[in-house]
């Protein structure tokens, strides 16, 4: 039976990046990072240009099409709404799949220094625009409060499972994963 596994977890904590190395290690998996698609549509990087009403479609187009062939797909997307959630789970058994809900987490401070350390040293333009976005919205304050928000949406879902993740230990993250999978 295929599997959305739906990545959670706040900004800079390891999502596309574990995401990309199950993809790699599980021949046939999609790791459907929803930031990439916004490089498609064009106007993505202008403030006034909301792309997110563009590319949700697709995500949904490319994972229901990937479900429907049989194929696993991973998606590392911050959600922070019930709601959100609760489509993409509806999606997956729409599609006669299994839904796998799995939260990425370090504590608030660390992840709101792991953000910031990933956009300092990044040139990645979508990295950049990111940073730039948060930091428009309150910076620390706003990392903070999506912080939050997660672990809020997390304790209301009595499937997803929390796997710890600590800057620099990719493998141990991953490790903790593929056991929780």
């Amino acid at each position: 039976m295929p599997r959305l596994v739906h990545l959670n977890g706040p900004p800079g904590i390891g999502k596309s990046t574990l995401a990309a190395r199950l993809a790699d290690r599980h021949p046939g998996t999609l790791a459907l990072d929803v930031d990439a698609l916004h490089r498609f549509v064009g106007g993505w990087q202008d403030p006034v240009s909301d792309t997110w009403a563009a590319v949700w479609p697709l995500a949904r187009a490319m994972a229901v099409a990937h479900l429907d062939g049989g194929r696993d797909v991973v998606l590392p997307q911050y959600f922070a709404d019930a709601e959100e959630i609760a489509g993409f789970e509806a999606l997956a058994r729409g599609r006669g799949a299994d839904f796998r809900e799995v939260v990425l987490l370090d504590d608030r401070h660390a992840a709101i220094e792991r953000f910031q350390r990933r956009a300092a040293g990044s040139d990645d333009p979508w990295v950049r625009h990111q940073h730039r976005l948060v930091q428009e919205r309150g910076g620390a304050a706003e990392l903070a409060a999506m912080h939050d928000a997660l672990v809020a949406v997390t304790l209301r879902r009595p499937d997803a499972v929390v796997v710890p993740s600590r800057a620099g230990a990719v493998e141990e993250t991953y490790a903790l994963l593929v056991a929780v999978l």
